[in-house]
């Protein structure tokens, strides 16, 4: 019986709550996936004029590809992958193409008109379009197609493309789902940095610790070699003090061993002496 009314409440709960509330929890504790789109075929793209920009006209939900990636907005949030159907990552910026992109785009997809003039878009399919990206992007390939199809529309100057670059990005950061974006970002910035300081105080004294004991060990080593070397240099001092003493020593002894020879001098006369006798 007790198995049977848990059961029953699980079951009443999951009919009560609607998924889009269960989906709205999972976002505060974690970045949840946009849900996937099944595709019948491989899509066919067509490229917006004044970008290389590539939109999947045939969905309703908005998927760009631009410089190798597979981008789609939701919820405020983006996420991009290297397929179209799978892969999704959550991105965390807002890529810098969107905003070249002119927001009414399938409206005039829809009446093949782009600003009053004729839009004969192509449609490129999938084989094709994947070969071709790259290389149609390096040789700038829809600028010399005749400005993407549109019949006699002038692309706009340079000042004009800036100024509606920064009112598109207005526009999408007024939107209500990229403020509740914004706004869950910066309480996720914030609980870090205000648990790092606390992690870095109990490492201080852990670190300072092992710092001090060597520099001690240093200041008592260098301090015993200053005491030592005056008497070291003392005793090299004193020695060749004996050294120069010794040595005239030596040379005071020599004057005596040469005292014989100077005493030669002193025998002649007495030779003379001897021979005055002798001739007397």
């Amino acid at each position: 019986m007790k198995k049977l009314f848990f059961v029953t409440l699980l079951l009443a709960l999951v009919i009560v709550v609607p998924i889009p509330t269960m989906a709205r929890v999972d976002v505060g504790v974690s970045i949840a996936l946009p849900p996937p789109i099944v595709f019948a075929a491989p899509p066919e793209m067509i490229v917006l004029p004044e970008t290389y920009v590539y939109v999947v006209p045939d969905v309703d939900a908005d998927i760009f590809f631009y410089d190798g990636w597979w981008w789609r907005p939701w919820e405020g949030r983006w996420y991009r992958s290297h397929y179209y159907n799978r892969g999704w990552g959550y991105y965390n910026a807002v890529p810098s193409f969107y905003f070249d992109v002119d927001p009414g785009w399938r409206g005039y997809y829809r009446d093949h008109n782009w600003y009053g003039h004729r839009w004969n878009y192509e449609r490129i399919p999938h084989e094709r379009f994947q070969q071709n990206w790259k290389r149609w992007h390096n040789d700038r390939h829809w600028e010399r197609q005749g400005t993407w199809g549109v019949q006699g529309y002038k692309p706009r100057p340079q000042k004009e493309r800036q100024e509606l670059r920064h009112q598109r990005e207005e526009q999408y950061h007024q939107r209500p789902e990229v403020q509740q974006h914004q706004q869950q970002r910066q309480q996720q910035q914030r609980q870090p940095q205000v648990q790092q300081p606390k992690g870095q105080q109990q490492r201080q004294p852990q670190v300072q610790q092992p710092k001090q004991q060597p520099k001690e060990k240093v200041q008592q080593q260098q301090r015993q070699p200053q005491v030592q070397q005056p008497k070291q240099q003392q005793q090299q001092r004193q020695q060749p003090k004996e050294k120069v003493q010794q040595q005239p020593q030596r040379q005071e002894k020599r004057p005596q061993a040469q005292q014989p020879q100077h005493s030669q001098p002193q025998g002649k006369p007495e030779r003379g002496e001897e021979e005055k006798q002798d001739r007397k």
